[in-house]
């Protein structure tokens, strides 16, 4: 019992890392652009430019896991000083960015600080799940990727209070405190299983790239890497407009509602598709998730035309698809076998597909909108959102006849 609540208790500060997660997610979102191209200094500015800090800032987040991974593989005593310098770093950037007047500088600070800030706090908690659980592998990493959720639900409802009361400047002040405070107690309880080993100077250390990662060569890690970039196409562009979405049909309070509940859905779906990935065939929680996210964006959001039904949207959509991440162990740990120390390696590379989605996904929803704009609407797909409905719609698809991809290449037990 002891050595469970201790489990627990690390996985929860772990969690706090993930939180961070949304927090990016949060300035790709639509609301925060607006602000910004709505209130001076950025609103003469372009509008393609400022919005481009958030998908900026997940690009470099996501794509940066494969390269941590090496890095931590040859230099394993370093992850826990790096972790407090991405601290720092997230903090001086949020604080350096409340005084900048230019875009430019916005992207470097908000964008591609925040970017290596997020990665080097994010991906170590990643790679350290493996050494902590085996057997509830799933259901720790869901605990942990819930952490996501639970900040989804609260940063939009605090960003939106304090922009409207204070602006912009001292909502990024208090947000650095705030992270800077809460991710220092957090960090404190990250720790690896087995300590690092300590290398003297002229010691040597391991190769940077490793010399045999076999998962590249299987045809599993492939398939779920394949899926994993179709699941995110499907899931950036419905957290990038959904609130837009519902400010159309209600109002700014009900649209900031909306997205905490797209959000905090994922709470729920995170643990359970993770606990679920503990004891069931893992590429049919995948197929699960995509099929019922692309029905939901199919019909739910497609025909929506009232706040209820984009709340129940939001829910549905927000559990099924921001839960997939909890499958990603399992996956990565039949990728890497015979060599499970590679997995957090396996995971990072199969999720760099996640970047690039970062940025295609707004780009091509942000293309699609302004198409849809110009034409009619009916009963489906109102105010110009139908062909970002379908494109969302369609990658779900594509990822859930992935998923059976990823079932008929992974090994057999």
């Amino acid at each position: 019992m002891c050595r469970n609540f201790l489990l627990l208790t690390k996985v929860v500060k772990h969690g706090y890392f993930a939180s961070r997660d949304c927090y990016l997610k949060l300035w790709c979102g639509d609301s925060v652009s607006a602000y910004y191209t709505s209130h001076p200094p950025f609103d003469k500015a372009s509008h393609i430019a400022v919005a481009a800090v958030g998908p900026t800032a997940l690009a470099i987040e996501y794509g940066a896991g494969i390269f941590l991974a090496f890095v931590y593989g040859r230099y394993p005593d370093h992850m826990k000083k790096s972790m407090w310098f991405g601290l720092v770093l997230n903090s001086m950037s949020l604080i350096l960015s409340s005084f900048v007047n230019q875009v430019w500088l916005l992207i470097a600070l908000q964008g591609v600080g925040l970017g290596i800030a997020g990665s080097l706090l994010y991906w170590p908690v990643i790679f350290l799940v493996s050494e902590w659980f085996v057997q509830r592998k799933g259901l720790a990493s869901g605990i942990i990727f819930a952490g996501s959720g639970i900040g989804g639900f609260i940063f939009p409802l605090i960003v939106n209070a304090l922009m409207d009361s204070l602006g912009h400047r001292w909502t990024l002040r208090i947000l650095a405190a705030i992270q800077a405070v809460f991710g220092g107690i957090a960090l404190v309880g990250v720790c690896p299983r087995i300590p690092p080993i300590k290398y003297r100077r002229g010691q040597r250390r391991p190769q940077f790239i490793p010399p045999r990662l076999q998962f590249f060569s299987r045809k599993v890690f492939w398939t779920f890497a394949t899926t994993t970039f179709l699941q995110a196409m499907s899931y950036f562009p419905v957290s990038l407009y959904i609130a837009v979405f519902t400010a159309t049909i209600s109002s700014p309070l009900s649209a900031t509602i909306v997205l905490s509940m797209f959000n905090s859905s994922g709470v729920v779906g995170q643990i359970l598709i993770g606990y679920l990935s503990d004891r069931f065939p893992y590429p049919w929680i995948m197929f699960g998730s995509t099929m019922g996210s692309a029905i939901a964006a199919f019909l739910l959001w497609g025909f929506a035309d009232t706040l209820a039904r984009v709340f129940a949207f939001a829910i549905i959509f927000g559990g099924l698809s921001g839960g997939f991440s909890s499958v990603t162990f399992a996956a990565a740990t039949d990728a890497a076998n015979p060599n499970p120390e590679q997995a957090g390696m396996a995971a990072s590379a199969a999720t760099l597909g996640k970047g690039i989605a970062a940025v295609m996904g707004p780009i091509i929803s942000g293309v699609l909108l302004e198409a849809g704009k110009s034409v009619s609407s009916g009963p489906y797909g109102k105010f110009g959102f139908g062909p970002v409905e379908i494109f969302v719609g369609s990658c779900a698809i594509a990822g859930s006849m992935s998923s059976l991809a990823v079932l008929a290449t992974r090994p057999r037990p």
